[in-house]
């Protein structure tokens, strides 16, 4: 109606993010996946309850793999590198940090993986028909995931 007051308050739009690493390298992804965590339940009845079900209580927390997904570029090698330090539990850990980015780039919602980890490198597919960009992935473990609003 003519008038009336609009909010400006917007959720955030998924596709302007960042991906910056423990040594200050900030990596331009095509998509990251995998931001999540959960806590397993675990169901407990003494054996004098009234009630005749299990109550429910939270256990330990797990987090997921993430994935990033970005364009191969001529003489990038920096996934192979940090993934080829892998020499039986003597890998450099890192912290990733993926920050969802406001019109003007500011950040305003982050995931923050610790103790992070490469498990698998995924090569792009390739065929002598197409036209797309050459994409690689990376797997990262990590420990635990800290969610905040910077």
């Amino acid at each position: 109606m003519a008038g009336e007051a609009q909010n400006n308050i917007w959720p955030l739009p998924k596709f302007y993010f960042s991906v910056i690493f423990d040594n200050g390298v900030t990596g331009s992804f095509q998509e990251v996946t995998g931001l999540e965590t959960e806590t397993k339940v675990i169901e407990y009845r003494h054996g004098d309850s009234n009630v005749f079900s299990p109550i429910k209580m939270p256990g330990l927390a797990r987090v997921g793999n993430v994935t990033l997904r970005k364009g191969i570029f001529v003489s990038d090698l920096g996934f192979w590198n940090w993934y080829n330090q892998i020499k039986m539990n003597t890998i450099k850990r890192a912290t990733v940090v993926v920050n969802l980015l406001d019109q003007t780039g500011a950040p305003k919602y982050a995931w923050t993986l610790q103790v992070a980890w490469p498990t698998k490198i995924t090569g792009t597919d390739l065929k002598s028909e197409g036209n797309e960009v050459a994409v690689e992935g990376l797997e990262i473990a990590f420990e635990t995931m800290v969610i905040s609003a910077p």
